[in-house]
């Protein structure tokens, strides 16, 4: 069994309590188009150009030796396209590889009351990887993932019992926009999110504001009407849509192309959460 990983990122303040590492696993079954993470996408690996190009192949006129090795190994062509490769983003890993690399950390994150966390593209679009190296290192540091909640719901009890903390992605909850925008029925995400609220795992819902999609009175009424009566509810955040969103696209071949109005603002409804009695932080 190996999993595909695109990104850890060590000494993280963002994704969960104190300093923690953030482990980005590949594959994402959802296509919410305004996604920031695009490289996170598809399950294998990709090609990611820096848009100004290479540095030392504009030095030399032609193909850098360490663009031309990252060609060969990974089979393309060597051509005028290679210039300006800057990595491949995905690499494998078994469960024991993984967990030995994230447990050299362990003792300076648990000193800054931290731990590590697991998000991606979508964590649980790997489970039975993502559950073996959740397993090992059970116990050794604070655990968590964030997640769109999309899988069937005994592989998320299963895995969400294994965490300290959860961060749930709460999206667009009418079935048919959700497959408008997100390219899924929604359905599992629904039976998740009563899983979770039955559960004795403390969660962080996170809304991602997209203006005229999520940030909808409707919208947003739908998702307070879920989290109202979650007990093991710490706090809501509201994320404002970064109109940088789209600058990733570029670097992996692919066009950003928003279905929605990203010209005009987030409407930041924090008195909507506030009013219902939920606790709110604007990130």
């Amino acid at each position: 069994m190996k999993g595909r990983i695109f990104s850890i990122e060590e000494f993280a303040v963002y994704d969960g309590p104190g300093i923690r590492t953030t482990v980005f696993l590949k594959g994402c079954p959802l296509s919410c188009n305004w996604c920031h993470n695009p490289e996170g996408i598809s399950f294998d690996h990709e090609v990611v150009r820096s848009p100004h190009g290479c540095a030392r192949c504009d030095e030399l006129g032609t193909i850098c030796p360490v663009c031309r090795e990252k060609a060969v190994t990974h089979g393309l062509a060597i051509d005028e396209n290679v210039r300006g490769l800057i990595r491949i983003s995905g690499e494998d890993f078994e469960p024991d590889e993984l967990v030995d690399k994230l447990s050299k950390n362990v003792d300076i994150l648990n000193m800054n009351h931290g731990g590590i966390t697991f998000t991606g593209g979508e964590p649980l679009a790997q489970p039975d990887f993502l559950y073996q190296v959740l397993l090992k290192l059970k116990g050794k540091t604070h655990l968590m993932i964030e997640t769109s909640g999309y899988c069937n719901s005994a592989t998320f009890q299963k895995i969400v019992s294994l965490l300290d903390l959860l961060i749930i992605d709460m999206k667009i909850i009418d079935n048919q926009l959700a497959y408008l925008h997100e390219n899924i029925d929604n359905s599992l995400i629904l039976q998740n999110y009563e899983i979770l609220k039955l559960m004795n795992i403390p969660f962080i819902a996170r809304v991602p504001l997209i203006p005229g999609v999520i940030d909808t009175k409707k919208n947003i009424d739908d998702i307070i009407s879920i989290l109202r009566d979650a007990k093991n509810l710490k706090w809501v955040e509201l994320l404002p849509y970064n109109k940088m969103a789209g600058s990733k696209h570029a670097s992996i071949g692919k066009v950003y192309q928003p279905r929605f109005d990203e010209t005009i603002d987030s409407r930041v409804c924090v008195e909507d959460f506030t009013s219902a009695g939920l606790k709110v932080k604007v990130f």
